[in-house]
């Protein structure tokens, strides 16, 4: 396991030593570590989620579908493939995802395709703390919303594993 930064250390990056190391908090996206640094010094980790949540949800549209399509299926063709993120890894085996039986595989492939098909993006949920029929139940409740609310919904989700993986990271 990664040792821990402390948030007083953090404030003392220069932006590229901020970015590597805070880069991966949003999957795929260290642009949004790139834009908070310019809100250096934080006094606590919520502020910094707040700030690191402020920036994505003032980015253009098209920035935000971005951010949600960087995430992946969920027990879907980068687990697979075994090209999942460490963090993406790690909170979908916690969540049971690498012990799906084959039917349940089949499900979730199943609602995986659905969820593309009626919303042009990924399903997205904060795995941590749910276990596969929770999430399995979320994918077949998310899938009578509207594009909308998914997609804000989404965005809501992605906060969360950022404030998950945040707090992994930091330490106060």
């Amino acid at each position: 396991m990664t040792s821990k930064i402390s948030l007083a250390n953090l404030n003392l990056y220069d932006r590229e030593q901020f970015v590597e190391s805070l880069g991966g908090i949003f999957e795929h996206s260290p642009w949004v570590a790139d834009l908070v640094y310019d809100c250096l010094p934080f006094n606590s980790t919520a502020q910094l989620h707040q700030c690191m949540v402020e920036t994505v949800e003032k980015s253009p549209e098209f920035q935000r579908m971005a951010l949600i399509c960087n995430h992946p299926e969920l027990a879907g063709k980068e687990a697979d493939a075994g090209t999942l993120t460490d963090d993406s890894r790690q909170e979908q085996s916690r969540a049971g995802l690498d012990q799906c039986s084959a039917d349940e595989l089949v499900q979730l492939q199943s609602l995986n395709q659905a969820y593309r098909d009626k919303f042009e993006f990924p399903f997205v949920i904060a795995v941590t703390g749910l276990n596969k029929n929770q999430i399995i139940e979320a994918v077949e409740r998310r899938l009578q919303n509207t594009v909308r609310v998914e997609f804000d919904t989404s965005i809501a989700e992605i906060g969360k594993i950022g404030k998950i993986r945040l707090d992994a990271l930091l330490d106060e």
